[in-house]
């Protein structure tokens, strides 16, 4: 009997520790599943799933939470948010910082460049497939080196430094937007940060615009002084236009005077006595014969008809 008893007593014992082991075990292996099975996706990234069967997924993961196969299926997060790239002299990217160029004329150009991009959202598993998380390295940086090089050579340096900045940035952001598309990756912006050129060339080019400058001023003085010639000849010539027609008027104007003082010889006596006192009314003038003339009647009448 004391041997039953010691028997039993040790099952009385074991029996709830299982029962709190498995519970317990259940409750960890229900913790796991659940873990792997849900996946939040947090703002501005987007999730890429990978099953072990069936490999990438197509349909990319927005924002929020996900149901996964457990042990299945993998999830790897991208940033879709803005994101930049910075190629400049205080800033080492391996064995190169800055970019450095030749422009069109062979002169070296070093290039302080940052570059704006989004992933595209809607084709990030594409991006996932074919370059993985390491596109910065392996796509961005190369290609931002080539297609700046590319640009400085189609200028001038002092193109490139003075006028055409925007033309070099211009021709950068349409080579890069090409490339970023082909690599699902979307281009927001190309920044010429800073342009180097060494000092010799950059003093002769400075040089070279000032005097460039000063032939444009007097170039433009001369302008201005034919301006003025010709408005003097213009001028002069409207003056002698003028002249002439003031002298053919009054060469008109005499012969017309002329012609009516022929036609009307009481024309002279009545000017001789409007030169007289007012107070004459009647004067004798010598002629061919003796006469009086009434002063007053004659202007009365010359009055009537005048109007």
């Amino acid at each position: 009997m004391t041997d039953q008893k010691s028997r039993a007593t040790p099952t009385l014992t074991v029996r709830p520790n299982r029962r709190a082991a498995l519970i317990l075990g259940g409750l960890l292996i229900a913790g796991v599943l659940v873990a792997q099975s849900v996946k939040v996706v947090p703002a501005g990234y987007v999730g890429v799933a990978f099953s072990a069967l069936s490999g990438v997924k197509g349909q990319p993961l927005q924002e929020g939470v996900h149901f996964l196969v457990p042990f299945v299926d993998h999830v790897t997060l991208y940033d879709a948010r803005l994101q930049e790239v910075t190629l400049a002299h205080n800033i080492q990217d391996g064995d190169e910082g800055a970019i450095r160029a030749r422009s069109k004329e062979g002169l070296e150009i070093t290039a302080d460049v940052t570059v704006q991009f989004r992933v595209d959202r809607a084709k990030a598993a594409q991006l996932h497939k074919e370059l993985g998380r390491d596109y910065v390295r392996t796509v961005i940086r190369p290609q931002v080196r080539s297609k700046v090089r590319d640009a400085i050579g189609q200028f001038s340096a002092a193109d490139i430094i003075s006028t055409q900045r925007q033309q070099v940035e211009a021709s950068i952001t349409n080579a890069l937007r090409q490339v970023f598309e082909q690599n699902n990756l979307t281009l927001d912006s190309v920044l010429l940060r800073e342009l180097r050129i060494p000092d010799s060339v950059a003093k002769a080019i400075e040089q070279k615009q000032t005097a460039e400058q000063q032939v444009a001023v007097e170039r433009n003085k001369l302008q201005q002084a034919n301006i003025a010639a010709q408005r003097a000849v213009v001028e002069a010539e409207g003056a002698a236009k003028a002249s002439v027609a003031k002298a053919r008027g009054e060469a008109e104007a005499l012969s017309l005077r002329g012609r009516a003082l022929r036609e009307n010889p009481q024309l002279i006596q009545l000017t001789v006595a409007e030169k007289l006192s007012p107070g004459i009314q009647t004067v004798m003038l010598p002629s061919d014969g003796n006469f009086l003339l009434d002063v007053g009647n004659l202007t009365g009448r010359s009055a009537a008809t005048k109007p």
